[in-house]
């Protein structure tokens, strides 16, 4: 059972090292959500029921993966957090900007849940479908940065 558990754990951790090693070109610039100070001025706090897809996490959320996640749900769980914590952008009163910045992270996280499933998936036509989100996906995130550039945020 130690071995099941440590190989289980193994392949968590590669497959979440895989999934979220961002290149440079995509690093940000300081830290949002928890852990990474008070919130600043024109950030927006949510309260429960605020997103419908965030309801329902109860004491796993934040927790990690559980000692019954399979691999798939253990990337799925850790592509959600994540993709939640980078959507708390410090907004600038800019229509424009602010939608570009939360659409970024918002495709990523699509991004990398259709990396999670093309990894674990077994649906030909779901695997499709991922491999589209990934390609027009990442298309658009490349456009949504060259507008942020183009308007010197």
């Amino acid at each position: 059972m130690s071995a099941t558990i440590t190989t289980t754990a193994a392949t968590i951790a590669a497959t979440i090292g895989w999934l979220f090693a961002a290149p440079a070109a995509f690093a940000q610039g300081g830290g949002h959500g928890p852990g990474h100070g008070p919130m600043t001025p024109g950030q927006m706090p949510m309260t429960p029921g605020q997103m419908p897809m965030m309801q329902g996490h109860g004491a796993h959320h934040g927790a990690g993966p559980a000692a019954a996640d399979s691999p798939a749900t253990a990337a799925f769980k850790a592509a959600n957090e994540r993709m939640h914590r980078d959507l708390a952008i410090d907004y600038t009163g800019d229509a424009d900007v602010d939608f570009v910045k939360g659409m970024i992270p918002h495709h990523q996280g699509a991004i990398d849940m259709a990396r999670i499933v093309l990894a674990f998936g077994k649906d030909p036509e779901v695997k499709k479908l991922a491999e589209e989100i990934v390609r027009t996906q990442e298309a658009e995130i490349a456009q949504m940065r060259a507008i942020l550039q183009r308007l010197g945020k």
